[in-house]
């Protein structure tokens, strides 16, 4: 098992954990544990958008800084989204766990 595969399946081994979603810089949704195909695309498209946004608000209020991780929280969910160069890994977990 690859070094990838482990890290991904001890962040869903976290409680409350739905589902991860691997996105490359464009955008496409390279590597999902989601079933339904519709909840990957539209994470990973509205995801990037928003992870464009935040990171140029940050560049805005200081060119020397740049965003390393966001976390969105809404009623039913939480969506943990940690940004690089080429890739966004994004965690959606659920907030109603026990």
């Amino acid at each position: 098992m690859s070094e990838i595969d482990e890290t991904l399946k001890r962040i869903k081994s976290h409680k409350g954990v739905e589902g991860i979603v691997i996105v490359n810089s464009e955008g496409i949704p390279i590597r999902s544990d989601f079933m339904n195909d519709d909840v990957k695309v539209k994470y990973a498209a509205n995801i990037t958008q928003l992870v464009a946004k935040a990171r140029s608000v940050v560049r805005d209020l200081n060119p020397q800084n740049d965003l390393t991780f966001l976390r969105v929280r809404t009623k039913l969910h939480e969506i943990l989204i940690a940004p690089d160069k080429e890739y966004i890994l994004i965690v959606v977990q659920n907030t109603n766990f026990e």
